[in-house]
Parts: structure tokens; sequence; C-alpha cells
């Protein structure tokens, strides 16, 4: 199957069984998202989730970082994993986000999104998160999802 293929096909969590993120889940069925990251997910001990992927010198821009346009699309993937419980199964689209670059990110790197659900009720949820490069905070950022019927 091609990447395009994917677009608008069934999808869902894919979990991983081998490699670096064995153990993992990966999100199959968006051409982009496999594009871009592929970006990987797992619920952490403490219960929330973490996304995680490793730079590669694709995802660098002109000056040898990681280009700004690569983490805005991983912190936006990150708000749907960071709000999957109060997601419960809904599917939704990014009504905001926002990003605070604090550093660069370098080739190599391993970069993880935390963050948590600040607030959630409706059709509404608020997320806050930040993503790190080995642990270096990189981009802090906010965000908010409305819950959609497919049908809306």
């Amino acid at each position: 199957m091609s990447e395009n293929e994917a677009v608008g096909s069934g999808g869902g969590m894919t979990p991983v069984t081998e490699g670096e993120f064995a153990g993992w889940s990966a999100w199959s069925g968006d051409a982009f998202e496999q594009r871009a990251g592929p970006f990987y997910e797992r619920r952490d001990a403490d219960g929330s989730y973490i996304s995680a992927f490793r730079a590669e010198e694709r995802h660098m821009n002109g000056a040898g970082f990681m280009h700004g346009g690569c983490l805005m699309t991983f912190a936006d993937s990150a708000l749907f994993t960071i709000a999957t419980d109060a997601l419960a199964g809904s599917h939704g689209v990014t009504m905001h986000l926002a990003g605070d670059f604090l550093d660069p990110a370098r080739c190599g790197q391993l970069i993880e999104a935390r963050g948590e659900v600040v607030r959630a009720g409706g059709k509404t949820i608020y997320v806050v998160g930040k993503i790190t490069a080995d642990d270096r905070p990189v981009l802090s950022f906010n965000g908010i999802i409305r819950k959609i019927n497919r049908r809306e």
C-alpha cells in the first residue's frame, strides 16, 4: 500500500513489535503523519501518555536544526495522544495550537512529548505540553481539541 492509499482508510493504532519503538504503537491511516514521522505513543507507568520519534536528517531545516513545522506537526499529533482518555474514543479536530520554541533539536536526538489535559467538558478539551530532545526542553505548546461526530 502506498502512503497515499492510507488516507481515508480505517487506520487506527498499530502495535510496534520491532526496533527502537517496540512496545509502542503508531497511528496508521494518516499519510501526512507517516511522512512527517512516524510518531509513536504509549501509556507511561504513571498512566499518562507519551509520544516520541527519532530526529532524522529529513526533519532538519537548512541550518541543520529540526524544522519548526516538524515540531509543530508533532505537537499537534501529541495533543490527541495526551487527550486520549478525555476523547474517550471520539474523533476530534484541532481548534487551536500554539507553541513557544525554546531550543533547537538536532539530528539523532530522541524527541518526546508529554503533557496534561487541563480542562475537558462537553466537546472541548484543553491540553498543555512540552517537547524535549534528549530530555532538553525544545518546545512548549498548548492546544484546544473539539470533539466531533464523523457526520459533522
